[in-house]
């Protein structure tokens, strides 16, 4: 499904009901906007394991604008600011109230923004493997000349100088980099899912080229006011923990939560209890 908001056309998907038969009634579920990460890649590497979710919430998916199957357009407009507002839009357009969010990577930088902005329409906040701040790519480089071959330091240097000249290209990137995202990645079994996104390399040169450095939202956190659950992999290269530390610690009685056998891919690498762990918050906090 396609949505016309704004200066663009987002691509959308939905899974599950959100008012099912509950006894001799009717129950509406809440409805959760899952943002996907990259930039520059799309929703499909989340299905099918957030799938689970859609017992307890009615699941939005979507592309951001220049993304996946959502419209490209001029990519001086694929920008944080108008993720944020595209999403309101897009909540705007399916009529909703409040919403659950979840954000996954840049993701939960976009979930982030959005919540300090709209405190008001957050149900929960659930962000995983992310940062509030640029000094995630201070942190990453770090990490990567630490523990990163000769090939995945030379490939990066794609990333941060946002570089990437086509898809074929970004492609490679994530090849060369699935270890250092997936500790329990495999190169004999290569993750389908990766071979069904469709990149977009306009996007993650947009934001590692330029806004990503200048992001922060650290010092707005503190306007957050549903219940948030923060997620880390504790073998992040990208994202480390530390980061979630900080999100969670300005977030008022926002939950942390630490995967001991994860890396930046926290839904490659223990899905089953990235679900049950997220599925508890909800209903914990119902």
């Amino acid at each position: 499904m396609r949505a016309k908001i704004r200066d663009t056309e987002i691509y959308f998907d939905i899974e599950g009901a959100a008012l099912v038969p509950d006894g001799d009634r009717m129950r509406e579920k809440p409805v959760a906007f899952v943002i996907h990460g990259g930039p520059g890649a799309d929703h499909t590497s989340y299905k099918p394991t957030f799938s689970r979710l859609s017992e307890k919430l009615q699941l939005v998916y979507f592309d951001h604008r220049g993304q996946g199957r959502s419209a490209r357009g001029a990519k001086e407009t694929y920008t944080l600011e108008n993720n944020v507002e595209d999403m309101e839009a897009l909540r705007q357009y399916l009529g909703l109230e409040k919403i659950v969010i979840i954000g996954t990577s840049y993701g939960g930088m976009v979930a982030l923004s959005y919540a300090v902005r709209y405190p008001e329409n957050v149900q929960s906040l659930i962000v995983i493997a992310t940062a509030g701040s640029s000094r995630f790519l201070e942190l990453a480089k770090v990490n990567l000349a630490e523990k990163g071959t000769k090939e995945q330091q030379a490939i990066a240097q794609l990333l941060w100088d946002g570089k990437f000249e086509n898809e074929a290209q970004l492609k490679e990137y994530f090849q060369v980099m699935m270890p250092m995202y997936s500790i329990a990645y495999q190169p004999e079994t290569p993750g389908k899912s990766w071979n069904r996104t469709i990149l977009s390399f306009d996007a993650i040169n947009v934001a590692f080229g330029g806004f990503l450095r200048s992001y922060n939202v650290l010092d707005k956190l503190h306007k957050i006011t549903a219940p948030t659950l923060v997620i880390a992999g504790k073998h992040d290269w990208i994202c480390p923990p530390e980061l979630s530390e900080e999100i969670a610690a300005a977030i008022p009685n926002a939950d942390l939560r630490i995967f001991e056998n994860s890396g930046h891919l926290i839904r490659v690498d223990e899905p089953e209890a990235l679900m049950d762990t997220i599925i508890g918050f909800l209903v914990y906090k119902k």
